[in-house]
């Protein structure tokens, strides 16, 4: 089994890469690459899109990457299961609206919002350890229950227009959308390397996942 982080020059992935290598030995020896390389990508079993920054420059920069056709192709022609982090995950939303509208996969009914908590105390961006409420179960989060923590770190997040697609959510002076996902796709709005054993947890029935 080969799982295939892209690199797409969006952020450190050496965390990232650490935690699913740890996560895939222990599951049986799964293979996890950092690649660049569209080939790797069209013959991973599990795809994996992190990201940082402002969703304009990561879209761009991942339709320009030489992995963008062929993850295309394996998520939606094959079924492989798929995993976005961070900005990754607000790639699947329908569009962005951070600095200017920008389109993004169509994967999910959403779209990526500024965050507007209703305290004026609360701060943006959202950063630091925040209680998970799940709203449905799904493969991924078995083992797992509302009250677990999971890290954060962002300004912006994506506002469903089907609620179904929306698996969990945080309280930040409202609803902050925390996970989404439908069919062989899944999004993390949090970091999973950096959410301790709530994290790991996840990854771990990623590497699993067989939708």
């Amino acid at each position: 089994m080969l799982t295939a982080i892209i690199d797409y020059e969006s952020g450190n992935l050496h965390s990232a890469e650490k935690a699913f290598q740890k996560m895939a030995r222990e599951g049986g020896g799964s293979e996890v690459v950092v690649t660049t390389d569209p080939d790797v990508v069209s013959k991973a079993d599990h795809i994996v899109l992190p990201g940082d920054g402002a969703f304009p420059a990561c879209a761009k920069a991942l339709r320009a990457s030489g992995c963008f056709d062929a993850m295309v192709e394996a998520v939606e022609g094959r079924g492989r299961p798929f995993l976005g982090i961070c900005v990754g995950m607000q790639l699947m939303a329908r569009k962005g609206h951070e600095y200017e509208e920008t389109e993004g996969l169509g994967w999910i009914d959403g779209e990526v919002m500024h965050i507007t908590p209703n305290d004026p105390a609360l701060k943006v961006p959202h950063m630091g350890w925040n209680d998970l409420q799940i709203v449905r179960p799904h493969p991924v989060l078995a083992g797992l229950e509302t009250g677990d923590h999971a890290y954060f770190v962002h300004s912006y997040q994506m506002r469903m227009a089907d609620l179904s697609q929306r698996i969990a959510f945080v309280d930040y002076g409202g609803d902050v959308t925390g996970i989404v996902g439908r069919d062989n796709v899944i999004g993390l709005q949090f970091h999973p390397e950096k959410s301790a054993a709530t994290g790991l947890r996840m990854i771990a029935n990623f590497l699993q996942w067989r939708p």
